[in-house]
């Protein structure tokens, strides 16, 4: 615990704050407790790296696991198809590791924005399937429930940005923006709040890394529950952040937490990972409530007067939308600069969409000296060309066995990785992720993982 807790505790904030939980998440928290008890979770594996460099289908073998996982996630449920005796030799290849033999989440920076990345947290192999399992069940849960869902979300940003315009146009709402979300919430604060579900607060810990490996090497122990990069981090935050929220408004009106005092502002809150949007007469009150649990709210970009608000990437003043449109990579040259050409389409469709006619335009002269064929398609084409804001689309013509639209132009390629497994390590993939899965691709046992290059290939295909 760090300074401010006997504060917390003096104040009955911190028991408060459980109040709030148990109203907002209690439902969904006693479903995923009794899930990890009856041992009802489905593992997945993320897209991305892993702290042991297992990429794409290797990290299905699952070479090691953590002894602190084994006591609710115990391998022989996780790392083989069934307990059939068949599958014990596989149980006996796995090396299981103690807390000080665990391997540290590894630090690193990915971008952000050109002045400033983002940092991440690589975690292992078993650890990240884990949180995988338990993650998606707890975001659908959040987004079904009836109260819950009514303050934050998972699936869509629109309802943030929407709330935001409202807020520009009429001054009700405030935004509010975080500095260090996820790097502030304390491992502490976590466990008090989800204390009163022993199993979710149990499965929760086992799965999360105790330590981190810096860029240069030096290793630190974590007092934050998580860092960016672990698959519990937002969802979690996201909870935290609406509790400490709706008890910053329950404190200003000196009210007890009562679930029929929280709907009232069902219109007026929401959030969405750290994008904070709360009833604008209240944004004071919500501020010394998220600084006095520690959080860090960025005053400059937080908005409660005036004509301008800002959520989820999505700028207004006024009830219009000033949004900034930003160039991530340079412009291309040639066909090999497969990721410049793929980025300034992207950037072109979304000046147009602003109305910034002329700008778009010299990006289309650009794009047409390097691929001569730049239709005009759906967003839902694989063909990269402009959008149009009615819609329209460009037929070359029409292909004689389905009797189709075609146009000609270029899609994008991606290099998937060959990594092939096979015998229980291949069938364990496909009973978690493909059964009933119908887009899965066909070759997916042989290659796997995120594509390490891109090309570009020109087609006829459609433009819809």
């Amino acid at each position: 615990m760090d300074w401010r807790a006997p504060l917390l505790f003096q104040g009955g904030w911190l028991a408060d704050l459980k109040k709030v939980t148990r109203l907002v998440f209690g439902d969904v928290l006693s479903e995923l407790d009794g899930m990890i008890y009856r041992g009802e979770l489905s593992p997945k594996h993320g897209p991305g790296k892993t702290a042991d460099r297992l990429d794409g289908n290797q990290k299905w073998t699952l070479p090691t696991w953590h002894e602190r996982l084994e006591p609710l996630f115990r391998a022989s449920e996780f790392v083989v198809p069934n307990d059939h005796p068949r599958y014990w030799p596989r149980l006996d290849q796995v090396k299981y590791l103690a807390p000080e033999e665990e391997p540290p989440a590894k630090l690193t920076d990915v971008p952000k924005t050109h002045a400033t990345p983002r940092l991440i947290a690589i975690e292992p192999t078993c650890m990240q399937f884990v949180q995988q399992a338990i993650s998606i069940p707890l975001r659908e849960k959040l987004d079904s429930h009836w109260l819950s869902s009514c303050f934050l979300g998972f699936q869509h940003q629109w309802p943030n940005q929407a709330m935001a315009q409202y807020g520009s146009e009429e001054g009700a709402l405030a935004t509010l923006d975080l500095s260090e979300a996820s790097d502030r919430v304390a491992n502490w604060l976590v466990e008090e709040m989800f204390g009163d579900w022993p199993h979710f607060i149990e499965g929760i810990q086992a799965c999360r890394s105790t330590r981190a490996k810096l860029p240069w090497g030096e290793e630190i122990p974590l007092l934050k529950f998580a860092s960016m990069g672990s698959a519990l981090t937002f969802p979690v935050e996201a909870m935290v952040f609406t509790a400490v929220t709706l008890l910053g408004i329950i404190r200003a009106a000196d009210r007890q937490p009562a679930r029929s005092f929280l709907m009232k502002f069902r219109d007026s809150v929401r959030i969405y990972g750290d994008d904070i949007i709360v009833p604008a007469d209240q944004a004071e009150s919500v501020i010394d409530a998220l600084e006095l649990f520690g959080f860090k709210v960025n005053r400059r970009k937080s908005f409660w007067t005036g004509k301008f608000r800002e959520s989820c990437g999505k700028e207004y003043w006024s009830g219009y939308d000033v949004s900034i449109v930003r160039f991530r990579k340079a412009l291309p040259a040639s066909l090999q600069d497969v990721d410049e050409i793929v980025s300034t389409v992207a950037t072109r469709n979304l000046l147009y969409q602003a109305g910034l006619v002329v700008t778009a335009e010299k990006l289309d002269d650009v794009l047409m000296r390097i691929l001569k064929d730049f239709p005009y398609v759906a967003d839902t084409s694989p063909i990269l060309g402009r959008s149009h804001p009615l819609g329209y689309y460009q037929v070359d013509s029409m292909d004689r066995k389905t009797h189709s639209p075609r146009t000609w132009g270029w899609v994008v390629k991606p290099k998937i990785p060959e990594n092939e497994i096979d015998g229980e390590t291949a069938l364990l993939k496909c009973l978690l992720e493909t059964i009933g899965n119908a887009n899965v691709d066909e070759a997916h046992l042989a290659r796997s993982g995120r594509p390490r290059a891109v090309s570009i290939k020109r087609v006829k295909a459609q433009p819809f």
